[in-house]
């Protein structure tokens, strides 16, 4: 991250979606929350791809880009489908940024 202020805990739980059963982040917030862009995000984790769990992230199929879209219709006016990958948040790792948050 660029700056070394914490980021306060409603940021990431606003970006923090149940989709398939699962928490889970959509690459642009997640790409928000580190400073960087999508592609940069995207481009680490493809280059990288032995340090993540094979189901850490997928592509969402049109039937749940059309329910983001309708349930968070401000937020995803425009977003393309090709934008909406989605990365898995571990329990861990989520519960950890948690902690740190609100220390």
């Amino acid at each position: 991250m660029k700056s070394s202020s914490l980021i306060p805990i409603e940021r990431i739980e606003n970006a923090i979606y149940l989709i398939r059963g699962q928490k889970v982040m959509l690459d642009r917030d997640l790409a928000m929350l580190y400073e960087v862009t999508t592609a940069a995000l995207n481009q680490a984790v493809r280059r990288n791809r032995e340090r993540f769990p094979s189901d850490f992230m997928y592509q969402l199929t049109r039937s749940e880009v059309t329910q983001l879209k309708i349930t968070n219709c401000d937020r995803f006016a425009e977003t393309s489908r090709s934008a909406l990958s989605t990365l898995r948040i571990h329990r861990a790792r989520y519960r950890d940024a948690l902690q740190r948050s609100s220390q």
